[in-house]
């Protein structure tokens, strides 16, 4: 049947082979070396002290996946090989690059089947904290293993004395370490299931050891499909350095500092200076807090000096010009559509959001129109409302935006590609539309996402 999905599969096809290669402002494509291999596959791992968990899904030889590191302003290739029994893709969450490469099913390229491979070439333009996750059968995937962390990294950042990367998840394990139901019906058209096994990098409240008396670059990023965290560092003085990839503005403690899956944050962490001494990072929200990760002190002080710390180096990051902005409105909401069909990269079976009363549920069936569309180079403003009762980290594909204005929260200045909007929040986005492309929208609690808060914004 000739539908807008075939012939978007045939048009990317023919692009990926014509000309040799592309050229652009973001992540252009080019041969310039042999890409870096990188396997989605099935596995086992020691979660649990249960025994090995079997069905989980990983990246690469090791057991987690792969922290993939890259230079800003450097190609950058890899060459996905899908060893899964299912189509899968690979989204780069929070870099700005070609449209092509942003690994949305049918929007922005075809499936990678089973057995099939995908050559992903990019140049990052901008310097931080970001990862890397399926965007097919997402829940599935990503709820068993597939989310990986990115750094990309700046030579005129500043020098630390250590650097410890923490990919923070759950897992729906029952009590023998197994895998259980990815989620509940009841619980997607909430707040989302919370898994039952709390991990960094995939192992619970891991230690790890650093400098006693140094500076330690803490990046971090919420990989889960669901928990929102409250986060907090005690036994040593830390201060927030740069959140979802770009640097602070002014740098502040990560006292009670809410963020939610897709989010980003690098801290600074200025350890004890007595050896052994321990510092904890620990989620606050809820009745049970929990202690994510520890930091133990070795060897003689260092004596650094918190203050003393240079700031990060800017990104390149366009200025919104609020006197020429142009508004839109985007309204989120819950949806008693007609359940979805289901489709190759899976189907909850359940609408129950939308974003301007429009369910769609982003890899099943054909895309609705974009939710609006955008001319290049132009300001504009998304005045986003939340009138749920629910908790929502709404992600920006391949733009950054700059929250304003909001009703309920003290806005910090700072770019983004991820925004937590409050139960009935009314907040402004402003953003320069400079990335050509279709750029999902949504919501990145996963069920939310899949159950119809998802959409896409077009510029030309």
């Amino acid at each position: 049947m000739l539908t807008r999905r075939t012939l978007m599969k045939g048009a990317l096809v023919a692009g990926a082979f014509a000309g040799g290669g592309l050229a652009g402002r973001f992540g252009g494509i080019a041969n310039a070396r042999a890409a870096m291999p990188l396997v989605a596959r099935r596995s086992e791992a020691l979660i649990t002290d249960k025994g090995p968990t079997r069905g989980v899904m990983t990246y690469g030889d090791a057991e987690i996946p792969p922290v993939l590191r890259m230079r800003r302003g450097e190609l950058f290739n890899l060459r996905l090989d899908n060893r899964l029994d299912e189509p899968t893709t690979i989204h780069w969450h929070g870099l700005r690059i070609d449209n092509r490469m942003d690994g949305v099913p049918f929007l922005t390229q075809p499936y990678v089947y089973e057995g099939d491979g995908f050559d992903y070439a990019f140049t990052p333009p901008d310097a931080g904290t970001f990862w890397y996750h399926p965007h097919c059968n997402t829940l599935e995937q990503m709820g068993r293993g597939l989310a990986g962390l990115i750094v990309v990294e700046d030579p005129a950042d500043p020098v630390f004395d250590a650097e410890i990367v923490l990919n923070l998840r759950d897992w729906r394990l029952g009590g023998d370490g197994q895998f259980i139901a990815q989620f509940k019906p009841r619980d997607a058209a909430r707040a989302g299931t919370f898994g039952t096994v709390r991990t960094a990098n995939w192992r619970q409240s891991p230690q790890y050891d650093a400098p006693a008396g140094g500076l330690v670059r803490l990046r971090l990023a919420a990989t889960d499909v669901t928990r929102i965290l409250a986060l907090s560092v005690e036994g040593a003085d830390a201060l927030v350095i740069a959140a979802d990839g770009n640097p602070a503005a002014e740098r502040f403690a990560p006292d009670h500092l809410m963020i939610g899956p897709g989010q980003r944050l690098d801290l600074v962490l200025r350890m004890p200076d007595t050896e052994g001494a321990v510092a904890a990072l620990k989620d606050l929200r809820g009745t049970r807090p929990a202690t994510l990760a520890t930091f133990r002190a070795v060897g003689a002080s260092l004596k650094r000096n918190i203050a003393d710390l240079p700031a990060l180096a800017a990104n390149p990051l366009p200025e919104p010009d609020l006197s020429a902005a142009t508004e839109l409105p985007f309204i989120l909401s819950a949806s008693a559509e007609e359940r979805p069909k289901d489709g190759i990269c899976g189907s909850l079976g359940y609408n129950f959001w939308a974003i301007n009363k429009v369910p769609w549920a982003d890899d099943t069936g054909d895309p609705t129109a974009p939710l609006a569309e955008m001319k290049a180079g132009k300001t504009y403003i998304f005045n986003v409302e939340n009138p749920t009762p629910q908790v929502h980290p709404l992600h920006l594909h391949g733009l950054v935006f700059k929250p304003m204005n909001s009703n309920k929260q003290a806005i910090r200045p700072h770019f983004s590609d991820t925004y937590l909007i409050l139960p009935d929040e009314k907040v402004q986005l402003a953003l320069v539309a400079d990335n050509p492309g279709d750029w999902v929208f949504h919501c990145h609690i996963i069920e939310h996402q899949k159950t119809g808060m998802t959409s896409y914004v077009r510029v030309t």
